[in-house]
């Protein structure tokens, strides 16, 4: 009887013992490993994340638009563009060569085709002062340009070939893109055929004080894209196979490309070029006003959170500007909802529009954020779309440019009408003595008030024309008599 109640302690004791050890050593294991992070199965598919921070970065990020990093291919927008780019020869007789004969200089370049029946887009500085220009497309076939218009504030340039069904490539929005974002560029480097290069967008809004002129607009992609001699007026792609840019220019001291350069946003360059077909020059539109870059400082004493933004230091008179009740001092946020920096973006901004159009610009006065509309008007002061184009029509025909009065001119001299600005030697008007600065007041008798209504007068007139007006400072009413023909 004695020996099975001994056994019985025993397994007691023994069982007592297993259970101690087992919630020890479950104890002591998960002091050592450490709490696990939670696995959650997003599909079907088994793709596996972690929760936590990690979804809430994911969240954050829903409502943006963002790249792959690293995308597989270009062929697709090499196939595309390729065929678009063309190069391009431009000749220069220069003067008398060693034997007494004329000596042909050139420059060569690329091309991008706009459109089927044969528009072509390059550089102002491939095709500048050039009486012969040859495209030659990528399938080897060649014809001679014609040159409707050039525009050296952008650098940029319109060639029309006589030819149709042509490749052509198709604008994308340049301000959508993005640094850090894949770009090809596509052109004709050392005249070698179309040659492709891959590259990153490097910077936004450039400014490499390269193109000469107060009226300049200089706003560049830049990329670090292999560019060289020879590339200008080439094409600038994003993956899509959309025109972003035309290469225009690179920053180097060998002269061949060391990691820098710049291209002509497509906004922009779809601007100007419609200009030059519809009326062979651009129809700048300025705001009136002189800026500068918005510093630190500044900033800080103006009360705004950091230095994006633009200056105005001065306001023209009778500008576009002055017109909306802009002051020197204001400091220039935004235009039509998108932000501006620095002066290079406002510049670029204003250069698509027209005179005419209307913008909203926003801006920081006394601590406080202000809007205003704004007509835009060209450098005359006039909100006329086309009307420096209408006042060129006289210098082409009769030899003499006009522009319109200031509201300034027009109190000062009490007149109205249009001002000559130029008289070209040799030609129609050059023989009636008539100066720069003749104010037409009326044409054959009837009353002028504006570059529309002169032009419109002379265009009307059958062939015998009078011009009466006046000069600054002079009460004598001067006329000028001519004919449209002879």
């Amino acid at each position: 009887m004695f020996y099975p109640l001994v056994s019985m302690k025993k397994l007691l004791l023994l069982f007592a013992v297993s259970i101690t050890s087992s919630v020890l050593s479950v104890f002591l294991y998960r002091q050592l490993e450490g709490p696990r992070r939670v696995l959650w199965n997003s599909g079907e598919n088994g793709e596996v994340r972690y929760t936590g921070l990690v979804d809430k970065l994911f969240n954050a990020r829903s409502n943006s638009s963002f790249y792959s990093a690293a995308p597989t291919e270009f062929t697709t927008a090499a196939e595309v563009a390729t065929p678009a780019v063309v190069n391009i020869r431009a000749l220069l007789e220069s003067g008398s060569g060693i034997w007494g004969n004329s000596s042909l200089t050139g420059s060569s370049g690329s091309g991008v085709i706009m459109s089927p029946d044969g528009y072509i887009v390059t550089n102002h500085h491939v095709v500048e002062k050039s009486r012969d220009i040859k495209v030659t497309l990528s399938d080897k076939r060649q014809y001679q340009a014609t040159l409707i218009g050039s525009d050296p504030s952008t650098d940029i340039a319109l060639l029309k070939i006589d030819e149709y069904d042509l490749p052509f490539m198709v604008f994308g929005n340049s301000d959508s893109v993005r640094v850090g974002e894949w770009v090809l560029a596509v052109g004709n480097p050392f005249n070698l055929e179309s040659t492709v290069t891959a590259g990153i967008v490097s910077a936004k809004g450039r400014n490499i004080n390269i193109l000469g002129g107060v009226t300049s607009i200089e706003s560049f992609i830049q990329t670090d894209a292999a560019v060289n001699p020879g590339n200008s007026g080439g094409s600038l792609v994003n993956t899509a196979g959309e025109l972003i840019g035309i290469n225009t220019a690179i920053i180097t001291e060998s002269g061949s490309y060391e990691g820098y350069s710049f291209a002509v946003p497509s906004n922009l360059v779809q601007k100007v070029i419609r200009d030059l077909r519809e009326f062979g020059e651009v129809q700048r539109a300025f705001l009136g006003v002189n800026i500068e870059d918005l510093d630190s400082e500044v900033a800080r004493e103006i009360g705004l959170p950091n230095a994006d933004g633009v200056r105005v230091t001065r306001i023209n008179n009778n500008g576009a500007a002055a017109d909306a009740g802009l002051r020197s001092g204001d400091v220039i946020l935004g235009l039509n909802e998108a932000r501006v920096r620095r002066t290079p973006e406002l510049q670029e901004f204003v250069g698509r529009y027209r005179p005419g159009d209307r913008i909203r610009v926003e801006f920081w006065r006394d601590g406080r954020k202000l809007s205003a509309n704004v007509l835009l008007k060209d450098g005359n002061n006039s909100t006329g779309k086309s009307a420096q184009f209408r006042g060129n029509e006289l210098e082409e025909s009769l030899g003499f440019e006009i522009r319109n009065l200031t509201e300034e001119e027009q109190r000062r001299m009490r007149v109205q009408g249009a001002m000559v600005t130029s008289v070209r030697r040799g030609s129609i008007i050059y023989t009636t003595n008539m100066q720069p600065g003749f104010v037409i007041t009326s044409v054959n008798g009837n009353r002028v008030s504006d570059i529309s209504e002169t032009v419109e007068c002379v265009r009307n007139a059958y062939n015998n024309i009078v011009l009466d007006g006046y000069y600054e400072g002079e009460s004598d009413l001067y006329s000028y008599r001519f004919k449209k023909r002879d």
